[in-house]
């Protein structure tokens, strides 16, 4: 089969490889779509290096038809499309048993301990199928949908831990796919107002489509002073930093109302480390959360939310390439030209 091979840092190439075979326990699944996200980039770069085996086939975002299935598996049939949450949580460490599977510290993951979904064909473990992390999908929502599910319950994970909530007023930075995605549920949630801040008049355009209140372009206009404007002088009561650059997190913080909320959403570049005015923090009582990955009830609500139309997946989705134009395709993905950027065989 074909597939995108990681041997190393900026070491890739698509080429053929051993079809998987699975165990009885186990199901293989023929990729239709899997999309490539920002940490897939890192990944690629070497930037990101936990848990990545060399070489192994990455991608995480991902959906496809079953095409077989073991025989001490049931519930399942070959034919049905299937949406993977690839993250799989152990269930018995500190964080799971504290209701934090989402940072689970033993969890194992398709596309980093498992070759994920940049192939033909993926091998989903039995502890995949175990844990409930197969999700059906009828024939109304597209393959592309099925696959930003995963990102989509990204999103609600960051949603909850920031609280965003009915009248608030919300400030998304960076309108790339994560960051339209944050408009789409805020407005689910209640807010008041979207707002979001992105230099890219495309992403910019794209973020009114699926609506924002109102965008600003911050290399043209002072952010903060349209934040005053908006807000009567009191400030956003939810900020979503979408975009991972650690220096734009500071003057983000001076942009939260007193008791507001700042969550730190992207994974940030390199360490992360930036200068914060923690006076910004203390005198104005600005709750500080982070968001990592997601929780399986946070994953099922996702798909339910695609499976009966509330939120628009398809969208965000701009550029389809073929695995064998892998290259062109990471090309695309980093010069930000496009939103999602999608494989398929």
């Amino acid at each position: 089969m074909r597939a995108v091979v990681l041997n190393g840092p900026n070491d890739f190439t698509t080429k053929d490889i051993a079809k998987p075979t699975i165990a009885a326990d186990e199901i293989l699944l023929k990729m239709e779509r899997a999309a490539i996200c920002g940490t897939d980039i890192r990944i690629l770069e070497g930037k990101k290096t936990k848990d990545i085996r060399y070489p192994s086939v990455i991608g995480h975002e991902m959906c496809g038809l079953i095409d077989q299935v073991g025989d001490q598996v049931t519930g399942y049939q070959v034919g049905e499309k299937i949406a993977v949450a690839n993250v799989i949580p152990c269930g018995n460490c500190f964080s799971c048993l504290s209701g934090r599977e989402n940072a689970c510290m033993n969890r194992t993951a398709l596309g980093y301990q498992y070759d994920g979904g940049f192939a033909e064909y993926v091998r989903i473990p039995a502890s995949c199928i175990r844990a409930g992390n197969l999700v059906k999908l009828p024939d109304s929502v597209s393959f592309t949908a099925g696959a930003l599910i995963e990102p989509l319950s990204c999103c609600i994970r960051g949603l909850k831990n920031a609280g965003t909530g009915f009248n608030d007023t919300v400030l998304v930075v960076g309108a790339g796919p994560i960051g339209l995605m944050h408009v789409q549920l805020a407005n689910i949630a209640g807010a008041r107002k979207v707002i979001v801040s992105e230099p890219n008049p495309y992403r910019r355009e794209k973020a009114m489509e699926v609506g924002a209140s109102l965008v600003v372009d911050p290399t043209a206009e002072d952010l903060a002073s349209a934040i005053k404007r908006e807000t009567d002088g009191v400030g956003a009561d939810v900020i979503i930093v979408a975009i991972g650059v650690p220096s734009l997190v500071n003057p983000t913080l001076k942009l939260c109302r007193k008791g507001g909320t700042v969550c730190l959403f992207a994974g940030f570049a390199g360490t992360g480390e930036c200068t914060v005015e923690v006076n910004t923090i203390h005198y104005n009582e600005i709750n500080v959360c982070g968001s990592t990955a997601y929780k399986r009830s946070d994953y099922l609500a996702a798909a339910e939310m695609v499976k009966t139309g509330k939120i628009d997946l398809d969208k965000i989705a701009t550029h389809v390439f073929k695995l064998d134009d892998f290259q062109e395709a990471y090309q695309t993905c980093k010069s930000g030209s496009g939103l999602k950027i999608m494989l398929e065989p």
